[in-house]
Protein backbone atom coordinates (compact mmCIF):
# COMPACT_ATOMS: atom_id res chain seq x y z
CA UNK A 1 0.00 0.00 0.00
CA UNK A 2 1.60 3.44 -0.53
CA UNK A 3 0.37 6.78 0.74
CA UNK A 4 -0.77 9.80 -1.24
CA UNK A 5 -1.07 13.20 0.59
CA UNK A 6 -3.05 15.86 -1.64
CA UNK A 7 -1.80 19.35 -0.60
CA UNK A 8 -4.92 21.72 -1.47
CA UNK A 9 -6.15 25.47 -0.15
CA UNK A 10 -10.01 25.51 0.48
CA UNK A 11 -13.06 22.87 0.70
CA UNK A 12 -13.77 22.19 -2.90
CA UNK A 13 -10.26 22.51 -4.19
CA UNK A 14 -10.08 18.87 -4.01
CA UNK A 15 -12.34 17.66 -6.94
CA UNK A 16 -10.90 19.78 -9.85
CA UNK A 17 -7.20 18.96 -9.56
CA UNK A 18 -7.24 15.60 -7.78
CA UNK A 19 -10.57 14.04 -6.82
CA UNK A 20 -9.91 11.41 -10.16
CA UNK A 21 -6.72 9.98 -8.25
CA UNK A 22 -7.69 10.50 -5.13
CA UNK A 23 -10.73 7.87 -6.23
CA UNK A 24 -8.97 5.95 -8.39
CA UNK A 25 -5.70 5.21 -5.76
CA UNK A 26 -8.55 4.36 -2.74
CA UNK A 27 -9.97 1.89 -4.89
CA UNK A 28 -6.97 0.39 -5.74
CA UNK A 29 -6.26 0.32 -2.29
CA UNK A 30 -3.86 3.13 -1.30
CA UNK A 31 -4.24 5.40 1.23
CA UNK A 32 -5.71 9.13 0.77
CA UNK A 33 -4.87 11.57 3.19
CA UNK A 34 -6.08 15.28 2.11
CA UNK A 35 -4.52 18.25 3.73
CA UNK A 36 -6.43 21.64 3.37
CA UNK A 37 -5.16 25.20 4.54
CA UNK A 38 -7.92 27.50 4.84
CA UNK A 39 -11.24 27.31 6.22
CA UNK A 40 -12.78 28.50 3.05
CA UNK A 41 -14.83 31.52 4.51
CA UNK A 42 -14.11 33.86 2.24
CA UNK A 43 -16.40 33.93 -0.83
CA UNK A 44 -19.79 34.10 -2.55
CA UNK A 45 -22.58 31.44 -1.27
CA UNK A 46 -26.64 31.23 -2.43
CA UNK A 47 -28.87 33.34 0.05
CA UNK A 48 -30.63 31.71 2.48
CA UNK A 49 -28.34 28.40 2.58
CA UNK A 50 -26.48 28.51 5.97
CA UNK A 51 -28.56 27.12 9.00
CA UNK A 52 -29.24 29.98 11.49
CA UNK A 53 -26.31 30.71 13.35
CA UNK A 54 -24.22 28.66 11.10
CA UNK A 55 -21.08 30.51 9.15
CA UNK A 56 -19.68 29.74 5.89
CA UNK A 57 -16.55 28.16 7.42
CA UNK A 58 -18.97 25.38 9.40
CA UNK A 59 -20.78 24.63 6.39
CA UNK A 60 -17.73 24.72 4.36
CA UNK A 61 -15.89 21.68 7.41
CA UNK A 62 -19.05 19.40 6.35
CA UNK A 63 -19.50 19.70 2.99
CA UNK A 64 -15.52 18.86 3.07
CA UNK A 65 -16.33 15.57 4.84
CA UNK A 66 -18.68 14.83 2.58
CA UNK A 67 -16.93 15.40 -0.71
CA UNK A 68 -13.63 13.49 1.03
CA UNK A 69 -15.57 10.16 1.97
CA UNK A 70 -16.81 10.25 -1.45
CA UNK A 71 -13.75 10.77 -2.83
CA UNK A 72 -12.17 7.41 -0.98
CA UNK A 73 -10.16 9.79 1.43
CA UNK A 74 -8.86 8.03 4.52
CA UNK A 75 -7.88 10.91 6.73
CA UNK A 76 -9.04 14.85 6.61
CA UNK A 77 -6.06 17.34 8.26
CA UNK A 78 -7.20 21.19 8.37
CA UNK A 79 -4.32 23.23 8.92
CA UNK A 80 -7.12 26.36 9.90
CA UNK A 81 -5.54 29.56 8.31
CA UNK A 82 -7.74 32.26 7.32
CA UNK A 83 -8.45 32.15 3.79
CA UNK A 84 -7.11 35.10 1.98
CA UNK A 85 -9.57 35.79 -1.09
CA UNK A 86 -9.13 36.39 -4.24
CA UNK A 87 -5.52 38.72 -5.26
CA UNK A 88 -5.77 42.39 -4.95
CA UNK A 89 -9.56 41.66 -2.02
CA UNK A 90 -9.13 43.32 1.46
CA UNK A 91 -8.75 39.83 2.80
CA UNK A 92 -5.15 40.03 1.49
CA UNK A 93 -4.05 41.80 4.84
CA UNK A 94 -5.18 39.81 7.16
CA UNK A 95 -1.96 38.78 9.03
CA UNK A 96 -3.80 35.84 10.01
CA UNK A 97 -4.21 34.41 6.20
CA UNK A 98 -2.43 31.70 4.65
CA UNK A 99 -0.68 33.89 1.91
CA UNK A 100 0.95 35.77 4.80
CA UNK A 101 2.03 32.43 6.93
CA UNK A 102 5.56 32.18 7.39
CA UNK A 103 6.47 29.36 4.80
CA UNK A 104 8.96 27.42 7.10
CA UNK A 105 6.70 27.32 9.86
CA UNK A 106 4.00 26.21 7.73
CA UNK A 107 5.95 24.04 5.58
CA UNK A 108 6.93 22.80 8.91
CA UNK A 109 3.36 21.64 9.64
CA UNK A 110 2.72 19.66 6.36
CA UNK A 111 6.34 18.07 6.86
CA UNK A 112 5.10 16.34 9.95
CA UNK A 113 2.00 15.27 8.47
CA UNK A 114 4.14 13.56 5.74
CA UNK A 115 6.10 12.03 7.54
CA UNK A 116 3.88 10.44 10.03
CA UNK A 117 2.01 9.42 7.15
CA UNK A 118 5.05 8.10 5.38
CA UNK A 119 4.09 9.79 2.01
CA UNK A 120 4.76 8.05 -1.07
CA UNK A 121 3.71 11.41 -3.18
CA UNK A 122 2.78 14.31 -2.34
CA UNK A 123 0.43 16.70 -5.05
CA UNK A 124 0.57 20.54 -4.75
CA UNK A 125 0.10 23.29 -7.16
CA UNK A 126 1.99 24.44 -9.68
CA UNK A 127 3.73 28.07 -8.99
CA UNK A 128 0.85 29.74 -10.86
CA UNK A 129 -1.46 28.23 -8.45
CA UNK A 130 -3.58 27.17 -11.45
CA UNK A 131 -5.37 30.60 -12.06
CA UNK A 132 -2.95 32.91 -9.60
CA UNK A 133 -5.30 32.63 -6.52
CA UNK A 134 -2.58 33.57 -3.40
CA UNK A 135 -3.60 30.95 -1.37
CA UNK A 136 -2.72 28.21 -4.09
CA UNK A 137 0.18 29.68 -4.58
CA UNK A 138 1.09 29.78 -1.26
CA UNK A 139 0.29 26.01 -1.48
CA UNK A 140 3.32 25.67 -3.72
CA UNK A 141 5.46 27.30 -2.11
CA UNK A 142 4.75 25.87 1.34
CA UNK A 143 4.35 22.25 -0.08
CA UNK A 144 7.40 22.85 -2.33
CA UNK A 145 9.19 23.59 0.97
CA UNK A 146 7.31 20.93 2.98
CA UNK A 147 8.78 17.99 1.15
CA UNK A 148 12.05 19.23 1.09
CA UNK A 149 12.20 18.89 4.90
CA UNK A 150 9.79 15.19 5.08
CA UNK A 151 12.45 14.31 2.15
CA UNK A 152 8.91 12.95 0.09
CA UNK A 153 10.12 10.95 -2.79
CA UNK A 154 7.59 12.05 -5.35
CA UNK A 155 6.70 15.98 -5.87
CA UNK A 156 3.74 16.55 -8.25
CA UNK A 157 2.30 19.60 -9.36
CA UNK A 158 -1.25 19.82 -9.80
CA UNK A 159 -2.19 21.79 -12.93
CA UNK A 160 -4.46 22.80 -16.01
CA UNK A 161 -3.98 21.71 -19.64
CA UNK A 162 -3.85 25.31 -21.41
CA UNK A 163 -3.83 23.85 -24.94
CA UNK A 164 -6.89 21.93 -23.60
CA UNK A 165 -8.96 24.59 -22.31
CA UNK A 166 -8.24 26.02 -25.16
CA UNK A 167 -9.38 23.44 -27.40
CA UNK A 168 -12.66 23.12 -25.59
CA UNK A 169 -13.21 26.51 -26.01
CA UNK A 170 -12.84 26.90 -29.41
CA UNK A 171 -15.16 23.67 -29.73
CA UNK A 172 -17.79 25.23 -27.77
CA UNK A 173 -20.84 27.48 -30.02
CA UNK A 174 -21.71 29.95 -27.03
CA UNK A 175 -18.35 31.66 -27.80
CA UNK A 176 -18.87 34.44 -30.40
CA UNK A 177 -17.96 37.77 -31.10
CA UNK A 178 -20.32 39.04 -28.63
CA UNK A 179 -19.46 36.43 -25.72
CA UNK A 180 -15.66 36.85 -24.56
CA UNK A 181 -13.96 33.58 -23.21
CA UNK A 182 -12.33 33.15 -20.33
CA UNK A 183 -8.46 34.73 -20.88
CA UNK A 184 -7.14 31.04 -21.00
CA UNK A 185 -2.97 32.03 -20.33
CA UNK A 186 -4.05 32.73 -17.24
CA UNK A 187 -4.83 29.42 -16.30
CA UNK A 188 -2.78 26.48 -15.89
CA UNK A 189 0.54 25.29 -17.80
CA UNK A 190 1.13 24.49 -21.86
CA UNK A 191 0.90 20.92 -23.14
CA UNK A 192 4.53 20.94 -23.25
CA UNK A 193 5.10 21.20 -19.58
CA UNK A 194 2.67 18.76 -18.44
CA UNK A 195 4.49 14.95 -17.44
CA UNK A 196 1.43 13.35 -16.59
CA UNK A 197 -1.98 13.02 -17.59
CA UNK A 198 -4.48 10.77 -15.73
CA UNK A 199 -7.81 9.02 -17.49
CA UNK A 200 -10.44 9.22 -14.55
CA UNK A 201 -12.72 9.08 -16.87
CA UNK A 202 -13.47 5.67 -15.11
CA UNK A 203 -14.56 7.52 -11.67
CA UNK A 204 -16.37 10.25 -13.19
CA UNK A 205 -19.28 10.01 -11.55
CA UNK A 206 -17.55 9.97 -8.04
CA UNK A 207 -16.44 13.68 -9.45
CA UNK A 208 -19.50 14.74 -10.02
CA UNK A 209 -21.08 13.43 -6.53
CA UNK A 210 -18.03 15.12 -4.73
CA UNK A 211 -19.15 18.17 -6.96
CA UNK A 212 -22.45 17.73 -5.75
CA UNK A 213 -21.58 17.88 -1.42
CA UNK A 214 -20.18 21.64 -1.68
CA UNK A 215 -23.48 22.85 -1.77
CA UNK A 216 -22.52 26.84 -1.36
CA UNK A 217 -20.06 26.68 -3.98
CA UNK A 218 -22.59 26.09 -6.78
CA UNK A 219 -21.77 29.05 -8.27
CA UNK A 220 -18.53 27.10 -9.05
CA UNK A 221 -20.29 24.03 -9.77
CA UNK A 222 -23.47 24.44 -11.32
CA UNK A 223 -23.05 24.63 -14.55
CA UNK A 224 -21.36 21.36 -14.36
CA UNK A 225 -23.65 19.80 -12.66
CA UNK A 226 -26.29 20.34 -15.49
CA UNK A 227 -23.95 18.74 -17.96
CA UNK A 228 -24.59 15.51 -19.46
CA UNK A 229 -21.99 12.74 -18.62
CA UNK A 230 -20.14 12.65 -21.30
CA UNK A 231 -19.39 16.49 -21.71
CA UNK A 232 -18.82 16.06 -18.16
CA UNK A 233 -16.26 13.21 -18.59
CA UNK A 234 -14.67 15.63 -21.87
CA UNK A 235 -14.20 18.57 -19.62
CA UNK A 236 -12.56 16.95 -16.48
CA UNK A 237 -12.35 13.49 -17.54
CA UNK A 238 -8.03 13.87 -17.13
CA UNK A 239 -5.92 15.35 -14.63
CA UNK A 240 -3.01 16.80 -15.17
CA UNK A 241 0.43 17.04 -13.10
CA UNK A 242 3.80 18.00 -13.66
CA UNK A 243 6.43 16.28 -11.85
CA UNK A 244 8.35 17.85 -9.36
CA UNK A 245 10.16 15.35 -8.15
CA UNK A 246 10.42 11.27 -8.65
CA UNK A 247 11.66 8.67 -10.14
CA UNK A 248 11.78 8.09 -14.11
CA UNK A 249 13.31 10.01 -16.90
CA UNK A 250 12.94 13.28 -17.91
CA UNK A 251 10.45 14.65 -19.92
CA UNK A 252 8.94 11.03 -19.72
CA UNK A 253 5.17 11.43 -20.17
CA UNK A 254 3.54 9.34 -17.44
CA UNK A 255 -0.42 7.99 -17.18
CA UNK A 256 -0.78 7.36 -13.36
CA UNK A 257 1.28 9.07 -10.13
CA UNK A 258 3.74 6.39 -8.98
CA UNK A 259 1.46 4.51 -6.59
Amino acid sequence: MSVLVCFHAHPDDEVFGTGGVMRLAADAGHRVVLVTATDGAVGEYPDGILADGETLAERRHIELDRSAAVLGVARVVRLHYADSGMAGTPENGNPEAFCNADVDTAAQRLADILREEHADVVTIYDPHGGYGHPDHIQVHVVGKRAAEIAETPNVYETTTDRDHMRRLMEANPQWSEETTPPEVELFGLPETEITTVVDVSSVIAAKRAAMEAHETQVGDFGPFLAMPIEQLTTAFGLEWFRKLRGTGGVGLKETSLPL
